[in-house]
């Protein structure tokens, strides 16, 4: 393993993870820990920020024991984290206010049909490229000033801080000395103008967000600041962040417009590199940035599927059904077919292209003779037809905009892409080659990515694509028949968990 080293901090929904990156992009050690998740009301989701901060530490510190290699070659910490959850704290203290709002939570739809019934929802399309909806962070961090006891005022007066996870993170990695953010965070708030690269006085006002608890906006490759010695021994550069999805972009060298990489952890999430004009959907896709370097932005079209890997997990912890999430494999061979069940996993509502909060999830086309492997099954077949609705929405919007359409393979990553089954699937149901590289951290990589690049690991992004490999490719097979019945009934399926 060659030196230097980069640490990859990848903070997700359910653990949090470092990852020790050598000068050829190779994973050296792995370091994780799961933290709790807590739901204190039907739809609400929160993390408490002291757990996660405490776990970061640890994975950090147990890495580089595990890597066994030397402090001083390590060239820089990067940041990747799970979206749009919310983070407030006391600057002078360092302290949150109240636990994070996860992505996840649904409790501010009211706020989100209000501003949407007041003819907002355009405005926050032209400027952020996104859809009003309790996923993202603005109407979140609202709620936070509104419902903590004196929070609005100790905001106005400029005493709190808001942040993602990776803003937090840096936060408490300088000790309190860097407030600041990426582009790819920035953009999933409903603040930011994706376009003018900056916060929006206009959304604020409507958010009802003081401009004064908000980061400053840095490149994604850049060196934000130097962690605290305490942490590891010597002061590190923290020199890349990004969101988790734009950092598997990143990390999947889908740098080429019309190149899309699918993610599979709690969520899925499907992202399409557009180059560097924000297309905006009419598919209900959201336009986001994908990263920026050297001041030069480069966008994505991107689907959002809130539940994927969570369903499996809900199989294990809530049905208890299998005992790994593994099992899922062994499971869908073991059956002939689906036997007409389909699982529409609307537990937190319905993501891209549906957009409805409110739906629930279901299991329809159940028999007597149904069995755990056919929900088993139905489960994985849920996430290749959302992927399905996703890139063929992106594909509408790329054609109407008459864009590159780029590679044809769909470059796929995250937990649920080791299932072999669920590979050739996907396939099946897109028509398409899927693609899955040796490593499937992309999204640790995509992090260290970025902060080898700031720090001159890697010279340019030709040296980081020459590091990507297939592990394995997954070429269409299943008849047009069969597949053409498949998707007809998941789309029934759909249509009742709208109603």
């Amino acid at each position: 393993m060659q030196p230097p080293y980069i640490l990859a901090i990848d903070q997700g929904t359910t653990s949090s993870r470092c990852i020790v990156f050598d000068a050829a992009a190779r994973p050296v050690a792995v370091a994780q820990r799961e933290f709790p998740q807590h739901y204190p009301a039907s739809g609400w989701v929160e993390h408490d920020l002291e757990d996660i901060w405490s776990d970061v530490v640890s994975v950090l510190r147990e890495a580089v024991e595990k890597a066994a290699i030397d402090v001083a070659d390590i060239a820089a910490i990067g940041i990747t984290n799970q979206r749009e959850t919310v983070a407030v704290w006391d600057r002078a203290s360092g302290k949150p206010i109240h636990r994070a709002i996860v992505w996840q939570d649904r409790r501010t739809a009211d706020t989100c049909a209000k501003l949407k019934a007041d003819g907002a929802e355009s405005l926050f399309a032209a400027k952020t490229g996104l859809l009003l909806d309790p996923y993202f962070s603005g109407t979140k961090l609202a709620w936070i000033l509104d419902e903590v006891a004196g929070a609005r005022g100790a905001a106005e007066r400029g005493e709190l801080a808001f942040g993602t996870i990776d803003c937090f993170l840096l936060s408490r990695l300088t000790r309190g000395k860097v407030h600041a953010t990426d582009p790819t965070n920035a953009s999933r708030t409903l603040m930011f103008d994706i376009g003018a690269q900056q916060w929006d006085d206009e959304l604020l006002r409507l958010l009802r967000v003081p401009a004064s608890v908000l980061p400053e906006v840095k490149d994604n490759a850049h060196i934000y600041g130097t962690s605290d010695p305490a942490i590891l021994g010597r002061a590190i550069p923290i020199a890349g962040m990004a969101g988790d999805q734009q950092a598997a972009l990143f990390g999947q060298a889908c740098f080429r417009p019309g190149m899309t990489k699918s993610t599979y952890g709690t969520g899925a999430f499907a992202l399409m590199n557009i180059g560097n004009k924000p297309i905006p959907s009419q598919k209900r896709m959201l336009t986001t940035v994908g990263y920026r370097l050297n001041g030069e932005t480069t966008y994505a079209l991107e689907g959002a599927i809130f539940v994927a890997g969570a369903a499996v997990k809900w199989l294990r912890d809530g049905l208890r059904i299998i005992t790994h999430a593994s099992d899922t494999h062994d499971m869908a061979v073991r059956v002939p077919d689906n036997h007409g069940v389909y699982m529409v996993p609307a537990f937190v509502g319905l993501g891209a292209p549906h957009w409805d909060p409110d739906a629930r999830g279901l299991i329809c086309g159940l028999t007597l003779d149904a069995g755990a492997g056919h929900i088993a099954r139905a489960a994985l077949e849920a996430v290749a037809y959302q992927t399905l609705d996703l890139i063929n929405a992106m594909k509408e919007d790329i054609a109407r905009e008459h864009a590159t359409p780029g590679d044809a393979a769909l470059r796929i990553d995250g937990g649920m892409a080791a299932n072999d089954w669920l590979g050739q699937f996907l396939s099946d149901i897109l028509v398409a080659p899927v693609e899955r590289p040796v490593s499937v951290e992309t999204t640790a990589l995509g992090a260290a990515f970025l902060a080898g690049l700031a720090t001159g690991v890697w010279s340019d992004l030709a040296a980081l694509e020459a590091t990507w490999a297939s592990d394995r490719r997954f070429d269409p097979k299943m008849d047009p028949d069969l597949r053409g019945s498949l998707v007809a009934g998941w789309h029934k399926a759909v249509e009742r968990a709208l109603l």
